[in-house]
């Protein structure tokens, strides 16, 4: 089950990055976020495919040139019925002033029953944050 895992969250990612759809794929149909970054409490009362997947497209339309990259080792711990948990850093970049690229680090950590996403943490400084990797 770590290859299903770590295939999770690279699903995860490509949603993060724009493939909109796979919310309705990876995400169960009621679900908990809970991001620690500041400024993201507009997550906080989300918990449909639909709410996060327009919430996705409103961030990348306020954050121009932004992309996501799993970095690091995952964890991942998970049972044949695909419950479990999967955590794992990832790289954000998205283009800053005068033309620069901005590197920032997190850490996601999903929370799933039977192989769909119930429950994320997340965890970064933000778009002020730094890089780790």
């Amino acid at each position: 089950m770590r290859d299903f895992g770590i295939e999770l969250f690279n699903r995860w990612t490509i949603m993060w990055n724009g493939d909109l759809a796979l919310a309705q794929e990876i995400m169960a149909p009621e679900f908990t976020l809970r991001y620690a970054q500041p400024g993201a409490s507009d997550y906080d009362d989300i918990h449909d495919p639909k709410a996060f997947a327009a919430q996705i497209e409103s961030f990348h339309q306020q954050v121009p040139g932004l992309t996501f990259t799993p970095q690091g080792t995952p964890v991942v711990e998970m049972d044949d019925t695909g419950t479990g948990i999967i955590a794992r850093p990832y790289g954000a970049q998205f283009d800053g002033p005068e033309g620069t690229r901005v590197d920032v680090s997190g850490t996601d950590i999903l929370r799933t029953e039977n192989g769909v996403i119930v429950e994320v943490w997340s965890v970064s400084g933000g778009l002020i944050g730094r890089s780790f990797y």
